[in-house]
């Protein structure tokens, strides 16, 4: 029996991580697989007070868990796929690898690059760096709509 293609979907705010997911969720449903959302938190700059520090640190750590359940719970209704969700925080492209080296069931990182400007960072360090990944890298341009996306997935 074939293992079950993971698809990893790295979730921020931005609307080309919409698209990743998007991208991700039907390729999942259309290879019987499954979606993973790693919802990254960056390094907090470091405050004197331990309190202030551990609050801030829990408010991105919420706006986080917020981010990724909300990402989960739109593509459980649109595709019937319940996603699973990790949060982690740290340098982002270091977490990634991290998270690829513990997780050999991902198949695919799939990540969306930004419509205007640079790709963003974990776009452009993985395109740097793709043979030296353990899975196939996808990148959905952030330019695609819906229906493009739709009918490359």
């Amino acid at each position: 029996m074939a293992q079950q293609r993971v698809y990893l979907v790295i979730m921020d705010e931005t609307p080309e991580a919409q698209n990743a997911l998007r991208f991700a969720a039907r390729r999942a449903a259309r290879t019987n697989g499954a979606v993973h959302i790693l919802a990254l938190i960056p390094p907090q700059e470091f405050v004197a007070f331990g309190g202030v520090q551990a609050t801030i640190e829990q408010e991105a750590r919420d706006r986080a868990e917020v981010l990724a359940t909300t990402a989960a719970g739109g593509l459980a209704a649109e595709s019937g796929l319940m996603p699973t969700i990790t949060v982690q925080q740290g340098d982002g492209p270091q977490v990634v690898r991290d998270f690829l080296k513990a997780h050999p069931e991902v198949s695919a990182l799939v990540l969306g690059a930004a419509a205007e400007g640079g790709p963003g960072q974990l776009v452009a360090h993985f395109a740097a760096h793709a043979g030296q990944l353990p899975c196939v890298l996808m990148i959905v341009p952030g330019a695609a709509d819906e229906s493009r996306i739709d009918a490359v997935s």
